[in-house]
């Protein structure tokens, strides 16, 4: 079995900025020519995670909107008192429920991806960042 690993930087917005990454994956896919088995892309960040969504504007508004209702900002949150200068508490309590990685199988050179499901990173940190990603393949 073959393991491909491909590095990916991303501006973000934060703020529950989503940027859809599907097509650099299909990109990744396509140059590791391999035809069969696994990619998983990971953000190598704690106030960022990734997901798959239905990537049109309502979704993103509404995922914001969750977001905020479920893990709302918080000045009270301990990381914000403990750290001086710190505001992104609820960032960083996102980012662990939502997760850092997803898997997608793929055979010939193809993502299994439903008709409407998009490969995306989401930005919950409170200001701009550039963010590292993984991608690795693993396949034949």
């Amino acid at each position: 079995m073959a393991v491909k690993t491909v590095a990916l930087r991303v501006n973000m917005r934060g703020d529950s900025h989503i940027e859809n990454l599907t097509a650099s994956v299909q990109s990744a896919l396509a140059e590791s020519e391999l035809e069969a088995g696994i990619v998983t892309v990971f953000v190598k960040h704690t106030t960022a995670s990734m997901m798959i969504i239905e990537d049109e504007p309502g979704i993103r508004a509404d995922t914001k909107a969750f977001w905020d209702r479920v893990v709302p900002a918080d000045p009270a949150w301990q990381h914000n008192t403990r750290n001086p200068g710190e505001d992104n508490g609820h960032s960083h309590l996102r980012g662990q429920l939502q997760g850092p990685s997803v898997t997608i199988p793929f055979s010939e050179g193809t993502l299994h991806l439903g008709t409407w499901q998009q490969i995306v990173v989401v930005d919950f940190d409170t200001r701009s960042r550039t963010r590292d990603l993984i991608i690795q393949i693993m396949g034949e």
